[in-house]
């Protein structure tokens, strides 16, 4: 069984081998890793605000990370974007041993299923490359802006908050690794 359940310190080493696992993956492909930030990521994990989650299977496999908070960065959205209910999902990383289940696909369901349930009317994100910009469309979120922060250029993402059935779904994604 898939779940979503809130980070505890316990689940750091898990979150360790999952980044590193990405990591792995990105630099063989000449992308940009996670890897200066793998220390930083897995001490959020005991984060008191309860806004770090993990993605498991059967109890005892972590597949993925994220973060969802209540509020995003200031810059990137309009100042009548800022007033709506929304909630911002960054730094998810997923296990690419898992891709074919598409574990980010499903923390992204999630969020945007934990907005709706919460009364936020939008799951917001941002990412610096292009192909993950596209990557996020596929989720279902559209690009709203392109801004320049800093030397870096960010897609600014957002999808609408809804309810969506994700027992199934869930239930699916388990069906199709065993």
């Amino acid at each position: 069984m898939l779940v979503m359940r809130s980070a505890s310190a316990a689940d750091g080493p898990a979150v360790r081998e999952l980044i590193a696992a990405r990591c792995d993956w990105m630099e063989e492909r000449g992308l940009p890793s996670w890897r200066p930030s793998i220390d930083d990521l897995v001490s959020q994990c005991d984060n008191p605000c309860g806004d770090v989650w993990v993605l498991e299977l059967d109890g005892s496999r972590v597949l993925g990370r994220t973060t969802l908070q209540e509020q995003g960065p200031p810059w990137g959205w309009t100042e009548a974007e800022k007033t709506e209910p929304a909630l911002y999902m960054t730094t998810s990383v997923t296990d690419p041993c898992f891709r074919e289940v598409k574990p980010g696909t499903l923390m992204a369901w999630w969020a945007v299923d934990q907005a709706a349930q919460r009364g936020a009317c939008w799951v917001r994100r941002d990412c610096l490359f292009p192909e993950l910009a596209k990557y996020y469309q596929s989720q279902g979120y559209e690009l709203v802006r392109e801004v320049e922060r800093g030397r870096h250029r960010l897609y600014m993402m957002a999808r609408a908050a809804e309810r969506l059935e994700l027992t199934e779904r869930f239930a699916r994604a388990a069906t199709g690794m065993r």
